[in-house]
């Protein structure tokens, strides 16, 4: 079997496990900053639900799988000077490379970076250093901006929006029979937002693992040059991307969940479910939105509606320099490591 796609693969399985690894903790960050759920309990959860989220979501609509699988062209149709698939199968490689490295050091600082535009940003970059821009699929990428704009704003505004009108009803409530309640809710938004990241997230992968197969010859298109997801590859990215969050999402969880702001459940709660509301619409629609701008910016609109110094500006701003710096320092490294294995096989 040839080296470069053994490489393709393994280091592609290598991103599904850094994304559990750093984004998929920001779904259940809020439940154990709200203590409605103990750290080990709430990552169990979110693994569970991540393949949920992966197996049902991608039977309804694989969209966001076809969206990033056909971000770059890497076949050699679009340019001349992509001569083979073995080149595009180093370049894909390449990119992996360099996504791992770049979520690495973004998870070792405890800066809850978006996998999804780290994805996007090294498989553009490599696809620059292989055909140039011919190889680049430009009405992907402007999915990918609306994702963007959709990600940070609407989530955001419904934190902000939802939490007043749940204020306005629990008003009179008593307080401790609303704090379980409200506990409840939190525990079953965790893990709606867990099956969102899944249904999210795991597609994105899938959508690339789907095209190192079928640089190989091992995966055929349909005729509207969609990827038919087999079974196995679902439970196989799942399984690699619940292995992630067990082994480091507490990192992560801490960020989100307890350093950035302190909440209450029912604000825990409002965060996680309008972080969700939007995560769903985009897996419907096809846009490859980022689970981590989602949550984070729905928590920070949660927060702000009861006041602005409610944030610690200072994470905050952190995550904001990171998501800044993820599209050119993911992909300079991205066409960089591709010209180097390029160089090297």
């Amino acid at each position: 079997m040839d080296f470069a796609f053994v490489s393709s693969i393994v280091l592609v399985l290598g991103v599904v496990f850094v994304n559990g690894w750093t984004d998929a903790p920001n779904a259940i960050g809020s439940a154990v900053g709200t203590r409605a759920m103990t750290p080990r309990s709430a990552i169990l959860m979110a693994v569970v639900f991540n393949f949920l989220g992966v197996l049902l979501m991608t039977s309804i609509s694989a969209k966001v799988a076809d969206t990033i699988s056909n971000m770059v062209d890497l076949t050699g149709s679009s340019t001349q000077s992509l001569t083979s698939n073995g080149n595009a199968i180093i370049v894909l490689a390449a990119a992996m490379f360099a996504i791992v490295v770049w979520a690495t050091g973004a998870w070792y600082f405890g800066i809850p970076t978006s996998e999804s535009h780290s994805l996007i940003a090294g498989l553009t970059g490599a696809a620059l250093a292989l055909g140039g821009f011919s190889s680049v699929n430009a009405q992907a990428w402007v999915k990918v901006l609306v994702g963007l704009g959709i990600s940070s704003v609407l989530g955001f505004l419904l934190g902000w929006i939802l939490v007043r009108i749940i204020e306005k009803i629990a008003w009179n409530a008593n307080r401790f029979r609303a704090e379980r309640i409200f506990h409840k809710l939190q525990v079953a938004a965790a893990a709606l937002m867990a099956f969102l990241h899944g249904a999210q997230d795991g597609q994105k992968f899938m959508g690339v693992f789907m095209l190192a197969l079928f640089l190989n010859g091992s995966a055929d298109k349909a005729a509207d040059g969609t990827f038919i997801i087999p079974i196995w590859v679902m439970a196989l990215c799942s399984l690699i991307m619940g292995l992630g969050t067990l082994v480091g999402g507490k990192r992560i969880i801490k960020t989100v969940g307890i350093d950035m702001v302190k909440m209450r459940t029912y604000q825990g709660f409002t965060s996680d479910f309008a972080a969700s509301i939007c995560l769903l619409l985009a897996s419907l629609t096809g846009l490859p939105v980022s689970t981590t701008h989602t949550k984070t910016t729905a928590v920070m609109g949660v927060a702000a509606s009861r006041r602005v110094s409610s944030v610690d500006w200072g994470i905050a701003k952190e995550m904001i320099l990171a998501w800044v710096l993820t599209f050119p320092g993911c992909g300079l490294l991205g066409f960089l490591m591709a010209k180097l294995f390029l160089f090297i096989w």
